[in-house]
């Protein structure tokens, strides 16, 4: 293990695992609430890929929504490892990643089993609601009455990462472009006369991060469209419904400078049978864990927190609990890069092409706002 490991995701207190059961405390449907959000008729929590709380606070002067909020929004923390797939199962389950299992960006599914793109699952890959069978929340609040739908791209409705995290409820598609058709299709499903909640995914900022780094003018211009479409929501929205947004991690440029190769390194390849995950957050599958940790620890230095998946449970990075099924899909040995370091691979080649990246445990990746626009006609 090289040094002190980062301090684990205040599970159960103040991450994304414990969104969705505070609006369904607030619903009367169930869960705790540990922030005391406003008592709404009907709740829109909407998910921006990509939005760090960092990133955010960085860019308020070209902003006109968030800043009228930010005075009573908190920053709250995604699961480990910081990336989509994990996060948004976390916030769809209510539960860490230990316990729901879906355990990374690419991962193995058993050991000895093949990788599982998590965002990309295939036609032999497992069936989504056995390999991720708890419950989620979405599920659990339509059982207790509420009318539950997903706003998003129709490319999304049936994907494997949708049925394992975020299944249940109705599903709405909206095109890939224009606000006001996302914007009417909100308001519809949360215009009922009871409790109502509305999922809803934003995906261009991740994009424009990956494409050209959040210090580009390009992800400036995304995040400032979202804000204003935002605001426009936030206006077509009855009085009586809370609009909560929130993002799945924040994201750091890697220059070309910081990438090391993981084929170019004799000293990183040895021992290794499988190197998974992405370059901020890798996962390595070994018969020698500690051998290669050690190996690791000793070429990258300061450069990364190395750690065995032991370490890393009993640092509580994956939840207070990790299950048998998440344990044996994570690798041997963790690698969670420090500064704008990541480690890169020939393996998958336009991953070397992507600026903005993220997965690791720092702040920068780990934090994401929790912003809070209660409406005007809610209830005290």
């Amino acid at each position: 293990m090289s040094g002190p490991l980062p301090a684990a995701p205040d599970y159960g207190h103040n991450t994304l695992a414990e969104v969705l059961g505070a609006v369904a405390c607030r619903l009367g449907a169930g869960g705790h609430d540990p922030w005391g959000l406003p008592k709404a008729r009907g709740y829109v929590v909407l998910l921006v890929d990509g939005l760090g709380w960092h990133q955010l606070r960085r860019h308020l002067s070209i902003l006109e929504y968030f800043p009228e909020l930010l005075g009573e929004a908190r920053p709250i923390s995604a699961a480990v490892p910081s990336t989509t797939a994990v996060s948004l199962t976390t916030l769809g389950t209510g539960l860490p990643p230990g316990q729901h299992g879906i355990v990374g960006y690419t991962f193995r599914t058993a050991p000895g089993g093949r990788v599982l793109n998590a965002l990309h699952w295939g036609s032999g890959d497992p069936q989504p609601e056995l390999f991720q069978p708890h419950p989620t929340w979405f599920q659990r609040l339509e059982q207790a009455g509420v009318a539950v739908s997903t706003v998003a791209r129709a490319k999304f409705s049936d994907s494997g990462l949708t049925r394992a995290g975020l299944r249940g409820g109705s599903y709405h598609p909206v095109d890939d472009v224009g606000t006001q058709q996302r914007i009417e299709e909100i308001c519809r499903t949360v215009a009922t006369p009871g409790p109502a909640l509305a999922y809803v995914y934003e995906g261009d900022l991740d994009h424009s991060g990956h494409a050209f780094g959040v210090d580009s003018s390009r992800w400036r211009a995304c995040l400032a469209r979202i804000d204003h479409d935002l605001e426009l929501l936030r206006r077509a929205l009855p009085g009586d419904v809370c609009l909560l947004v929130t993002g799945d991690h924040g994201m750091i440029d890697v220059p070309a400078g910081a990438q090391i190769l993981f084929e170019d390194e004799p000293q990183l390849r040895s021992g290794v049978d499988l190197l998974s995950g992405e370059g901020r957050f890798r996962q390595l599958y070994t018969g020698s864990a500690d051998a290669v940790a050690a190996r690791w620890s000793r070429c990258l230095g300061d450069r990364a927190w190395v750690c065995t998946r032991r370490d890393a449970a009993e640092a509580g990075w994956f939840g207070p609990v990790l299950g048998a099924s998440a344990a044996g899909r994570l690798g041997d040995v963790l690698v969670a890069m420090r500064g704008n370091w990541a480690v890169m691979t020939t393996a998958r080649p336009h991953e070397l092409e992507l600026i903005g990246q993220h997965g690791s445990l720092s702040d920068e990746e780990m934090r994401v706002p929790l912003v809070v626009d209660e409406g005007w006609g809610g209830q005290s």
